[in-house]
């Protein structure tokens, strides 16, 4: 389907049109004549507040034409002009607005409000043809500039329908409509996913792996608007991203200080430069919340220290200064480092800097992230190459698996783009996605567009259902029951004085940065010895607690595990992105919706209506009774919480898995010798109970929380048994609770005397 003008139609603001008067007359005559003369699309709104709702919430408008004399001419209540102009250009600075008005009005247009303006058009001096014709031609004017550079040349060389004798095979689709399957599959995509699917031998794309041409145009423009000296458009997500950043950068033998909660990709990239990991050490608070590293990991005593007591660094590499310090911005509750501050003290101690921002992408966006991303300028002038690698696909509009990878050149040492491209051609693929590469260029372009008024609309609400959970919460505790509760401050300082968070105004929360930052002196996040103007929470980033667990840890008479209510919320349409014991996480994304909001709300008050009525578990989770009868078909839904809660509580769950992640175990080897020993077959499966002194070949990473509890070349020693633990304790739940088996990369199950046993791979002795 090729777009035209119908798909950008023009929205005129009048209220006039079923007027029974000489203006009423010409009002028609300009939307017929746009329509029938013009082949344009039209739509009504009859008064300013109508037009600012339809302003808000539809970006395909082509041109805006309002008549200015509303309120003069019916006496009726239609809002404010000037009102309806400054949300026009919040939303969208470069749309056409036109006035109709005749010379008396003109008059009373202030100077402010005319230079929002594209054009004057008075009403009764010209004829309609002439008027229609003034709108057409700002509409055709707007159209052009509407696509960002790639994309549009994109979409010029697919409606050029080209004869190709070229890669891919399809041909544009005519391959797919040659079979019954195929067919289906053209049909659901549409024609443009086809046409648009094309080969590097196209050279008026230009080349990815050269970032040249219209490709080079698009990665340069995301540069500048994402803060950044350089920019490569990854197509292979962030981990590829991670990948291609160490790789340009690390070489066998180096030292990397590297956050121990860091993605696996970076694990990986551990592995693929044969480099020495030396880890810092993230802390936990008691809801098992993942919170930031100490600051003090960041000076160069402590990584001095902890390089001299690697066991694996050869002396003669202890005095070497690290090449690399990785660091996961934001983490995975949303916790956002002042980039400020790490800048101060990791400017002499690193070769270069490193941001897994895979969630974190829109932070350029909004003042209230200021200071606390990857490619924010701030007062250090010192500072080591900054590299950020961001999935604009999770938080931002991309395509999946595009991602980009951004670079700051540092105060004394550039990063050479020539030189970082054979990384990057080591990681690219020769026949790169072409609807992905758009995908990015067209992000980029709402963001330069829209950004900050998506991102305003997004954290504000954010905090309305912030306030709303807690608001429910405060209500149902003053009728002596229960409800989830928000992982945020209780109270905030406003206007000298400190206010519960649900009657401090949200648009002071959403735009106000003091908020959000952590405290030590007012400790609603669990973290005692947190440090000043270190760390912030992100607002849109909804961490929802379930009932169970006491702020200092102690486990209550009776509780809700988090991963029943999300379980709950699947069944319901609603899928969370991260499931802890007590605790949940859920992103609020500039594609969030109120319909979702309320659907949310919907559902956890349905949850408890169904806990608290201890509805059958057959007709909340019948699919789960009719795989184990035997295990939930006389259970209540309160009774089964209680059942798994009690479990928790009586084997101390949460205190196990805090006490294996405080701890880092032993390295024998390197993490990329350990995985050599797999490539060379010297590797054998090993039971739990056989574990103890041995060295782990391959990375274990329990979900919750999704980080590495165990890598490659660590060995299972006595200090590690707080490890052992743990996953002997989670295996014994999954026995006792069949259904509930959770995600742990790197562990294998067995079955056995009908139990199902744990195993890993390890280094053979």
């Amino acid at each position: 389907m090729k777009l035209t003008k119908v798909d950008w139609p023009v929205l005129i603001v009048s209220s006039l049109f079923d007027a029974n008067n000489d203006a009423g007359n010409r009002m028609r005559e300009l939307e017929h004549a746009l329509i029938t003369e013009q082949n344009c699309s039209v739509i009504r709104a009859y008064c300013y507040d109508d037009a600012a709702s339809i302003v808000h919430n539809r970006a395909d408008l082509g041109v805006i034409v309002i008549d200015w004399e509303i309120g003069n001419e019916t006496k009726i209540q239609c809002g404010r002009p000037e009102t309806l102009l400054k949300e026009i250009r919040a939303r969208n600075k470069s749309i056409p607005v036109c006035l109709l008005t005749d010379s008396a009005g003109r008059h009373s247009i202030a100077t402010d409000l005319l230079a929002m303006l594209d054009e004057l058009l008075w009403k009764h001096a010209d004829t309609v043809d002439f008027l229609a014709g003034r709108i057409e031609t700002l509409l055709l004017e707007y159209i052009k500039q509407i696509n960002p550079v790639f994309f549009s040349t994109l979409v010029q060389y697919a409606e050029a329908y080209k004869y190709a004798w070229h890669t891919p095979g399809h041909m544009g689709g005519e391959g797919f409509l040659k079979s019954p399957a195929g067919v289906g599959m053209y049909k659901f995509f549409g024609e443009n996913v086809f046409r648009a699917d094309l080969s590097i031998s196209v050279p008026e794309l230009g080349s990815l792996l050269d970032h040249s041409g219209v490709v080079g145009d698009a990665e340069q423009k995301s540069a500048k608007v994402f803060g950044a000296d350089l920019t490569f458009y990854v197509l292979n997500g962030t981990s590829n991203a991670n990948q291609i950043i160490w790789r340009s950068q690390a070489v066998r033998d180096d030292i990397a200080v590297v956050d121990r909660n860091c993605h696996k990709s970076l694990n990986y990239s551990m592995v693929i430069t044969d480099i020495y990991p030396v880890y810092m050490q993230p802390r936990r608070n008691q809801l098992g919340i993942i919170g930031p590293c100490r600051l003090k990991e960041f000076s160069k005593e402590t990584i001095q220290q902890n390089i001299k007591k690697s066991p694996i660094i050869p002396d003669a590499k202890k005095r070497a200064e690290p090449v690399m310090s990785a660091l996961t911005n934001s983490t995975y509750d949303g916790l956002c480092y002042n980039v400020s501050t790490i800048k101060e003290q990791l400017e002499k101690n690193v070769k270069n800097m490193h941001f897994d921002e895979a969630w974190y992408a829109y932070a350029r966006f909004h003042p209230i992230y200021a200071n606390h991303f990857g490619m924010a300028e701030t007062p250090h002038e010192k500072h080591p190459p900054i590299f950020c690698s961001q999935s604009t696909h999770k938080l931002l509009t991309a395509f999946s698996q595009s991602s980009m990878l951004h670079v700051k050149h540092g105060s004394h040492t550039k990063i050479d783009q020539a030189e970082m491209n054979e990384s990057y051609m080591m990681h690219g693929s020769t026949s790169p996605q072409y609807s992905m590469i758009a995908s990015l260029d067209v992000a980029t372009k709402i963001m330069e567009d829209s950004g900050t008024i998506l991102l305003s609309d997004c954290i504000y609400a954010a905090v309305v259902l912030r306030q709303k959970i807690a608001g429910i919460a405060a209500e149902m505790k003053e009728k002596g029951s229960w409800f989830f509760s928000m992982w945020q401050p209780e109270d905030v300082e406003f206007e000298h004085a400190l206010v519960p968070f649900t009657k401090v105004p949200a648009t002071y929360l959403s735009t106000t940065q003091e908020p959000w930052v952590l405290d030590a002196g007012n400790n609603w996040h669990g973290f005692t010895d947190i440090e000043d103007n270190f760390v912030m929470l992100d607002p849109i980033k909804l961490t929802i607690t379930t009932p169970g667990l006491n702020l200092d840890g102690s486990y209550q008479s009776s509780g809700i595990p988090a991963m029943i209510v999300t379980d709950y919320l699947i069944r319901h349409g609603i899928v969370c992105e991260k499931t802890d014991y007590y605790s949940f996480l859920l992103l609020n994304s500039i594609g969030t919706t109120k319909a979702k909001q309320g659907t949310l709300l919907t559902a956890l008050l349905k949850f408890k209506e169904c806990y608290d009525k201890n509805m059958p578990m057959q007709d909340v989770f019948s699919d789960l009774v009719k795989q184990y009868p035997e295990s939930y078909q006389h259970l209540g839904l309160r009774e089964h919480c209680d059942a798994i809660h009690a479990y928790y509580k009586e084997h101390d769950l949460l205190g196990k898995m805090h006490d294996a992640f405080e701890i880092i175990p032993h390295q024998v080897m390197k993490p990329s010798d350990a995985y050599q020993e797999v490539v060379k077959k010297n590797v054998e499966y090993v039971a739990l109970k056989d574990l103890h002194n041995r060295v782990a070949a391959v990375m274990l990473v329990p979900y919750p929380p999704g980080i590495p509890i165990l890598m490659g070349g660590e060995t299972v020693d006595s200090a590690a048994q707080p490890i052992l633990e743990y996953l002997r304790t989670r295996e014994a739940f999954e026995n006792t609770f069949p259904g509930y088996e959770s995600d742990i990369h790197g562990v294998e199950r067995f079955k056995k005397g009908g139990k199902t046993y744990f195993k890993t791979l390890c280094v053979k002795v």
